[in-house]
């Protein structure tokens, strides 16, 4: 990710940031819409599954500029989403329920580079997870 893109991805995020649990809902719902099957997967409290999801993102966001030091706590999420019974393709459908609720949320602000500099950031860390659980 270059530093365009991180800036593109940090100041998207700081405009949805206000908004977290209604971006969480969004994005939990356009989830379970587009793979239904994905729903027994999140058997807890899904106000704390928001927080978790928006504070993780937020993480990771935050810290686009040292991605080497945020590396192993991806890694870590990686294994224990496999443990939750997670598999590979579905990091695909939540790239999409990401990018859609993104799309959502930020109407006319998501513009093709905003997508593009998401798209890059969502795949080289679900990248890492997913290596990670292999």
């Amino acid at each position: 990710m270059d530093q365009g893109q991180q800036n593109l991805v940090q100041a998207s995020f700081a405009k949805v940031a206000p908004n977290a649990d209604l971006a969480a809902t969004m994005f939990y719902d356009r989830l379970f819409t587009i793979d239904p099957d994905l729903r027994p997967l999140f058997k807890g409290d899904m106000a704390n599954q928001r927080r978790l999801l928006m504070a993780m993102i937020a993480t990771a966001v935050n810290n686009l500029h040292q991605l080497d030091q945020i590396l192993p706590a991806v890694r870590s999420l990686g294994q224990r989403h496999a443990g939750y019974g997670v598999k590979g393709a579905d990091y695909d459908t939540v790239g999409s329920a990401l990018l859609g609720t993104l799309e959502e949320a930020l109407g006319d602000e998501f513009t093709p580079e905003v997508c593009a500099a998401w798209t890059v950031c969502y795949q080289t860390l679900a990248g890492e997870m997913k290596a990670a659980a292999a």
